[in-house]
């Protein structure tokens, strides 16, 4: 292309300071032309596709002036709220700090390892950094392998731990496995919160890991029996296997302790974290496992190579982690998570004996799930339908951000920042309190029956 050809596509297609000036409808027809249409879709039929201009905290705001609440926080990844200011300044005084030089040794990687081997439970002293927490699963998964020389891998039915070729494998849905057959061999899924079960399939002691989330976060926000995780590490530790423990969705504070482990005083053998880590800022994952287990895997001149990340460990990332984890913990937002979180159980609890339609809520600290009745029916539209329109008019009527759980349609998450005050509870229970209301009416519609079954 000649340089004139150049610079008048250059001029054509804009810049940065261009897209700061898009239009919402421009950005949906060039997410629908250039990324995924379905998705776009989706968006649409909620009625998010507004463009957002602002965001502090708990508050958004579109380019119509209209303030919203974001009861979704990126997936959990919001612990801190939008733009929180302490993450920010760490930012900004890394901004001119050589941000990937893999051939030395990077000091907010130390330091940032140096606080995790610190907060994290029982000997977890060995950090690897990556970009998600598929990678930080992806990575955990290889440690088992090659620390144990075993090669089975269980998991939990139901399970959600990414979308990557290993942490698919070792989640709970067809639907997302199927298409990408055959996935990794020697993985076995067992039922969830069943211990017996469990034993069962250590007993042969073939199993390099079993990884576990505390909270099933995808699968609607199932928590297991009292004592599930507890029991979980005794029999891995019975059998030889390594307990790899996902808080990629509870971990940083979200469900009234750091880490959703030690509500059972667990210290599992591999410790997954992601989203909240980064502060909502910058994208990072880590894998946190024991001196003892790092060293079997990767011990050695010929060993100590095997698993690397080029972004992962760069300053900028490690730079909001360390702010993150400073301002969790001495703004004490474990408890206030806690607190918040009972109040608004309750208060959500309270409304299902004045609905016919939402069945339970569950979860712990700011981790809930609404579960609603299933809709009869066998076509695939009619899958999460009720969910899909009570989150549509949360944040049409509302202004409220909320969106389903992947693995199980029937179920809203409730996820707010960790920081929400009185005030927001009360408002959030008295929209949803309205839209029940106007839900009600549905139900002839959806053909709601006595057959009503939710997938949990």
């Amino acid at each position: 292309m000649r340089r004139s050809g150049m610079s008048d596509m250059l001029d054509r297609l804009g810049g940065v300071r261009d897209v700061l000036r898009m239009t919402s409808g421009e950005v949906f027809r060039k997410h629908n032309d250039y990324l995924n249409p379905i998705v776009t879709m989706i968006v649409r039929f909620l009625g998010m596709n507004r463009r957002f201009v602002e965001a502090r905290g708990i508050h958004l705001k579109d380019d119509s002036g209209r303030k919203y609440l974001d009861f979704l926080s990126g997936f959990g990844a919001l612990n801190l709220g939008h733009e929180p200011p302490e993450v920010l300044q760490a930012l900004r005084l890394v901004e001119e700090s050589p941000n990937i030089m893999q051939a030395s040794l990077n000091p907010f990687a130390a330091k940032l390892a140096e606080y995790l081997a610190e907060v994290t439970p029982g000997d977890l002293s060995r950090s690897f950094f990556c970009n998600s927490g598929a990678e930080a699963v992806e990575a955990a998964l290889k440690l088992a392998r090659a620390a144990t020389g075993r090669r089975m891998l269980l998991f939990a039915e139901g399970a959600y731990h990414g979308k990557t070729f290993g942490a698919l494998s070792v989640s709970g849905r067809e639907k997302y496995k199927k298409p990408f057959a055959p996935l990794l061999p020697d993985t076995q899924a067992v039922p969830y919160g069943d211990l017996e079960a469990l034993r069962k399939s250590l007993s042969n002691k073939t199993a390099a890991a079993f990884i576990v989330e505390p909270i099933q976060g995808e699968n609607g926000v199932l928590v297991p029996p009292d004592g599930y995780l507890k029991g979980a590490e005794e029999l891995c530790r019975e059998f030889g296997t390594l307990l790899l423990v996902d808080e990629v969705q509870t971990g940083v504070g979200r469900t009234g302790k750091l880490f959703a482990c030690e509500h059972e005083g667990v210290e599992p053998d591999v410790l997954i974290l992601s989203k909240a880590l980064g502060g909502g800022v910058m994208p990072i994952g880590a894998m946190v496992t024991t001196d003892i287990i790092w060293k079997k895997a990767y011990g050695s001149l010929e060993t100590g190579l095997l698993h690397s990340s080029t972004f992962g460990g760069n300053s900028r990332a490690c730079a909001c982690g360390i702010a993150t984890l400073r301002a969790v913990l001495s703004k004490n937002l474990p408890a206030k998570a806690a607190a918040a979180g009972r109040v608004l159980l309750k208060k959500a609890r309270a409304l299902t004996k004045r609905s016919t339609l939402l069945r339970e809520v569950r979860g712990k600290g700011l981790l809930l799930g609404l579960v609603f009745v299933r809709v009869k029916g066998k076509s695939p539209l009619m899958e999460g339908a009720i969910t899909l329109w009570v989150a549509r008019q949360m944040f049409l009527r509302h202004g409220i951000v909320m969106a389903f759980t992947l693995n199980n349609l029937d179920v809203l998450r409730i996820a707010p920042p960790l920081n929400i005050t009185q005030k927001h509870i009360e408002y959030f229970i008295d929209s949803l309190s309205d839209v029940l209301k106007s839900a009600e009416k549905l139900r002839a519609l959806l053909l709601v029956g006595k057959e009503e079954q939710t997938y949990a």
